[in-house]
């Protein structure tokens, strides 16, 4: 039951600050686990065209592990980088470009952001990619 409150306050919160966060990774003790925060609203791309998305690593205060960050976005757009690790040293923002290539379908696609820590359980966590007419 603390678990089910915990999740709604974690998606409240984050609905007012405009980032989603993923379940929480790592290690399950106190403060020794993480997650990762994604845009809540979708993200634009025209065809032909780049857009940023920047993906936090919200980490509790003991856990000091580098974290993997994976990016796989649905066919037809594409995201660099796919993969890059954040060393527990560095500065939680990671940006990503999505690309939507000049003859994209318009539409949207998911994209999945899954963090994988040096120990313990990964999470991953979802956003959308809109691919609109320039």
């Amino acid at each position: 039951m603390k678990s089910a409150i915990a999740i709604v306050v974690t998606l409240a919160v984050a609905s007012l600050f405009g980032c989603q966060t993923s379940p929480r990774g790592g290690s399950m003790a106190e403060n020794e686990g993480f997650a990762i925060r994604v845009p809540t609203f979708t993200t634009e791309v025209k065809q032909g065209e780049i857009q940023v998305v920047t993906v936090s690593l919200k980490r509790d205060s003991l856990f000091k592990q580098d974290v993997t960050l994976q990016v796989k976005a649905a066919r037809g757009i594409s995201v660099e980088p796919s993969s890059v690790t954040v060393k527990a040293s560095e500065k939680p923002d990671v940006q990503f470009q999505i690309a939507a290539p000049k003859d994209a379908a318009l539409g949207e696609y998911p994209v999945v952001v899954k963090g994988t820590p040096e120990t313990g359980e990964p999470t991953s966590v979802g956003f959308t990619a809109k691919v609109v007419s320039p």
